[in-house]
């Protein structure tokens, strides 16, 4: 467990970075950053790039915290967001049909006592079954996918077309925790 002597900010609304976090840091607040997320360059500068905008956004703001910011895409032959129609999941799901994706995570941490930055960009390769378009289309209208980037939810029942995973199960679900739990201990460290 994570131990700060100051608190402990989460940039972030999603849910499942609140739970994933709570694994790892048992006492933390959340503020949700409002930031412009549009970004161009490759998949790991991205999500690096809006990592530590949600976290500069919420850091300025305090001077006495420990702020993490953080960023997931997923990534086939394109950057796949979250689909906003069940079509859209639907045209994903087939994309990554018997295939390999990427899945990008980019974590920044900010001190705002020191005003000391970490980043870090985690990569998990995740490989799809051959789905059936019944099974895609049955899944999608269940409305998982339409919040998940990729269209999917690996903590969900989209875990079922997942045959293969190379890297960080908890980097796909949004948060990284075993590179994140050494980003605290630098932090810690320089203290």
């Amino acid at each position: 467990m994570i131990k700060l002597d100051c608190p402990l900010i989460l940039a972030s609304g999603s849910a499942r970075r609140r739970e994933l976090l709570s694994l790892i840091a048992p006492d933390f607040t959340i503020e949700v950053s409002d930031v412009d997320e549009s970004c161009t360059g490759t998949p790991d500068e991205m999500v690096l790039t809006l990592s530590e905008r949600k976290a500069e956004a919420v850091a300025a703001i305090h001077n006495n915290a420990v702020v993490l910011g953080a960023d997931t895409l997923v990534y086939g032959s394109e950057v796949l967001g979250k689909p906003h129609t069940v079509e859209h999941a639907i045209e994903m799901l087939k994309a990554l049909s018997g295939k390999w994706h990427d899945v990008f995570t980019g974590v920044t941490l900010i001190d705002t006592r020191t005003n000391r930055k970490l980043k870090h960009c985690e990569r998990t390769r995740v490989h799809f079954r051959e789905l059936d378009p019944c099974e895609i289309e049955a899944y999608a209208l269940s409305g998982e996918p339409l919040d998940k980037a990729g269209a999917y939810a690996i903590q969900g029942a989209g875990d079922a077309f997942i045959d293969r995973i190379e890297g960080s199960y908890s980097n796909v679900v949004g948060l990284p925790l075993s590179a994140l739990t050494g980003m605290f201990k630098a932090l810690e460290n320089e203290e």
